[in-house]
């Protein structure tokens, strides 16, 4: 119970200080992405430093520097939005449900900093979202994360995936990087307050190239989307037999219910 007070409190500081940091960043007009992603790397690897967890990093290659992309990933836990934000090592955007701007100074700093809010809600104002993210995508070199299952798996299985992802994908021509995150689910299981330290592995996936994803996308993106969910699901398979100090590069970061209006998307 220590290390999740602790946790707890070390989340509100970094809050308290990088929310009206971006926020007073964004309202000066600061354009530089990369500082952006500097504030939210900063964040997230004080909240992972507090929870004692450890990243383990595979396929780091399959994400390239200065080259737009779309990583795909499963999501059964936060802890899989701070194992990636906190490692990435390119600069991106996440892509977040519109209900987290609810949260007072963190959703505003979210919004802020450049992330992608989506209305889950609404079809038309989510495909407009995901146009806003695929110009971002074509205009800078940087990855958009998004978790295409819509929301975190309350079993810590893989649930089906929604189209958003790959329609984003395919409209904006660029490459699609599955990724496979396991040991998250068990750190703060749903209905859980406690936060249990554990080793997370992100493993980046072989990409799919982006002429491939725009024939898709022209043929329609159900098979896209399958192949990338059948990836993600093999590659969760074996890791899960991998011991924690498996082969990868390993970090200590230093610096439900499904709601009945979600769209497809």
């Amino acid at each position: 119970m220590i290390r999740t007070l602790w946790t707890a409190l070390m989340t509100t500081l970094a809050t308290l200080y990088w929310g009206p940091v971006i926020l007073f960043q964004a309202l000066r007009g600061r354009k530089d992405g990369d500082w952006y992603v500097y504030a939210t790397q900063s964040w997230t690897r004080a909240v992972m430093r507090a929870s004692g967890c450890r990243v383990v990093i595979h396929g780091a290659e399959h994400v390239r520097p200065g080259v737009p992309q779309v990583i795909a990933s499963n999501h059964a836990s936060w802890f899989d939005v701070f194992a990636i934000a906190s490692t990435l090592h390119v600069p991106y955007h996440f892509v977040a449900k519109k209900e987290l701007l609810k949260i007072p100074l963190f959703g505003p700093a979210m919004a802020a900093a450049g992330h992608v809010i989506i209305d889950r809600s609404n079809r038309e104002r989510a495909m407009e979202s995901l146009r806003e993210a695929g110009e971002r995508i074509r205009h800078t070199p940087a990855a958009v994360v998004i978790f295409p299952e819509g929301t975190r798996s309350r079993t810590g299985r893989l649930m089906p995936f929604k189209k958003g992802a790959f329609l984003l994908a395919a409209e904006s021509g660029v490459a699609i990087v599955p990724a496979a995150v396991t040991g998250s689910f068990g750190i703060m299981p749903p209905g859980s307050p406690r936060i249990r330290p554990n080793t997370i592995h992100v493993r980046y996936l072989e990409p799919i190239p982006a002429d491939e994803v725009a024939a898709a996308g022209v043929r329609g993106v159900e098979p896209l989307m399958e192949r990338v969910h059948a990836a993600i699901a093999a590659a969760l398979a074996e890791d899960e037999a991998l011991p924690a100090a498996a082969a990868g590069r390993a970090l200590r970061p230093v610096a439900s219910r499904r709601d009945d209006r979600e769209t497809d998307l």
